[in-house]
């Protein structure tokens, strides 16, 4: 199965984590070249505290990081967070060295919005964001008036609605982007009623609506059965390589720190893609 190849095309989605796709095949690694690390050992044992919601990034953090890590003299911490708020919070505050959980714009967005610098040290993987059937199994046949969840968050709910486009299923404004609402629905054909609602209670709402857009960290972490999505995003989309790659975050000050240039190395490494697509 090519991981780099996925596309938007009806029950295609990706099983399990081996829909992830390791972000050397999607951009230049931002700190060096691939490999294990060799470039930020360290002389005796540190720690490096990095924060990340449970699934995948603190499984992948603890199932293949962690030794790889130790190996370099550094111990791995992971501390695990079920929300998008506070590990961002606690990186900026210095509790923790760095995380993995955001992707690109919403890494963006929450810097705009809280007056933060917090920065990207390195593109990881891409999780595709699926459509999954609720009420109804048949999104080719979609019924006018179907009611379809979406998250509700100004980084997801617009990455949403233009995976619905390409679906065919609506038509938003010509400039409205990435940041799209239902307000900037142009088309909509068969009437589509959204339901915006947290990312996070997707897997547990998704029962009472027609469809639901979720998120793959939060589909995986529910136990859904990814094969059963009836759709995916582009993995190839110049948006979703730009966008939506998932990232190491930590401070500007930290942005040189040999223990994490080390973490980011490891997980941007041939070996990394290998466990991916293994695992």
């Amino acid at each position: 199965m090519n991981l780099t190849t996925a596309s938007v095309s009806r029950r295609s989605f990706l099983a399990g984590a081996g829909a992830l796709v390791a972000a050397g095949s999607l951009a230049a690694c931002s700190n060096g070249s691939e490999g294990s690390g060799s470039a930020a050992a360290v002389d005796s044992p540190v720690t490096l505290t990095v924060a990340a919601s449970p699934s995948p990034h603190a499984v992948i953090l603890n199932d293949f990081a962690a030794s790889r890590l130790a190996d370099e003299g550094i111990e791995l911490e992971v501390k695990e967070y079920t929300d998008y708020i506070l590990p961002n919070q606690d990186t900026t505050s210095g509790d923790v060295d760095a995380n993995y959980f955001q992707h690109i714009n919403y890494l963006n967005n929450y810097n705009e919005e809280n007056g933060t610098d917090l920065v990207n040290v390195g593109k990881i993987h891409f999780e595709p964001m699926g459509v999954f059937p609720g009420k109804s199994t048949d999104i080719d046949n979609i019924a006018d008036g179907a009611t379809i969840a979406v998250p509700n968050d100004p980084t997801n709910e617009g990455r949403a609605l233009l995976l619905l486009q390409d679906l065919g299923l609506i038509t938003l404004d010509a400039d409205a982007g990435i940041t799209a609402t239902p307000n900037n629905i142009a088309e909509n054909p068969h009437n589509i009623q959204f339901s915006e609602q947290e990312a996070a209670a997707l897997p547990r709402t998704v029962a009472d609506v027609d469809f639901a857009v979720i998120n793959g960290n939060y589909a995986i972490d529910a136990g859904l059965d990814l094969a059963d999505a009836v759709a995916q995003e582009d993995a190839s989309s110049d948006v979703i390589q730009e966008e939506y790659a998932n990232v190491i975050v930590t401070t500007s000050d930290k942005e040189d720190d040999e223990r994490i240039a080390t973490l980011v190395n490891i997980l941007q490494s041939d070996e990394f893609k290998s466990f991916l697509q293994e695992t």
